[in-house]
């Protein structure tokens, strides 16, 4: 998934429909920032909030998990493009039966989406997984610190693992580390942390109900490490 591409049709649709940063960040429930970096590349909107972009602008949400952006703004057809067009189409037709079943192997199925949550008290964690009879994406870009007590430690090295649990075998399937100068705490952090893993499985299926999970490895300056498991609930996927 290329999210400079999808940054870029994000900014056209707002612009095209002559909405403010805020205007667009508040018809979805986010903040402006959120939106800026949307447009810039530096992050995507979460896939639950790409479905409802893609509703309201009637976009195929299939263009903008491919980055489509002819998807959004289609260039104005000459006389002359028109003619090569039904050339195209004519030289399709005469490919028959073999150019038919090319054309709609070419073409992708709908995608269909599962949450993905928290089940640990002490974390809340939006996502999603998009999936088809051929592959399946994860998006996890809102993780936050619920507990009753919010942890104000100042930490040098962090790391968030998502990672997927068969029986006794632990596979990691992303990482995000954080290791600067400046020291960070949990909360911080947690802001800087989102996955988008692109067609990890070909099939949905094979995920169980809750085989996903984060795990965050926190270094404070005195070397201390501290560990929180984060268990996660995906619904079963129907194929």
């Amino acid at each position: 998934m290329d999210q400079e591409k999808i940054g870029k049709m994000i900014k056209n649709l707002r612009v095209k429909n002559h909405l403010t940063q805020q205007e667009f960040a508040t018809k979805y429930g986010v903040t402006y920032q959120a939106v800026s970096k949307w447009e810039n590349g530096k992050n995507i909107p979460d896939i639950l909030v790409l479905k409802e972009i893609s509703k309201d602008y009637q976009i195929p949400l299939e263009d903008f998990l491919e980055a489509k952006e002819n998807g959004i703004t289609p260039r104005k057809e000459s006389k002359k493009s028109k003619g090569k067009k039904y050339k195209i189409l004519l030289f399709l037709c005469v490919l028959g039966i073999l150019g038919y079943f090319l054309v709609k192997a070419w073409i992708p199925e709908d995608f269909v989406m599962k949450p993905i949550s928290s089940s640990c008290d002490n974390f809340e964690v939006f996502g999603s997984i998009a999936y088809n009879s051929k592959k399946s994406d994860i998006y996890i870009s809102n993780i936050s610190y619920c507990g009753k007590r919010l942890n104000q430690n100042k930490y040098q090295k962090m790391k968030c693992t998502l990672y997927e649990v068969d029986g006794e075998i632990k596979k990691e399937i992303s990482s995000y580390n954080y290791q600067e100068k400046d020291l960070i705490t949990l909360e911080v952090f947690l802001k800087k942390v989102s996955f988008h893993i692109d067609d990890y499985s070909k099939t949905c299926k094979t995920y169980s109900k809750n085989s996903l999970n984060l795990e965050i490895e926190a270094i404070d300056p005195d070397g201390e490490t501290t560990f929180y498991k984060i268990p996660l609930t995906l619904e079963e996927c129907n194929h």
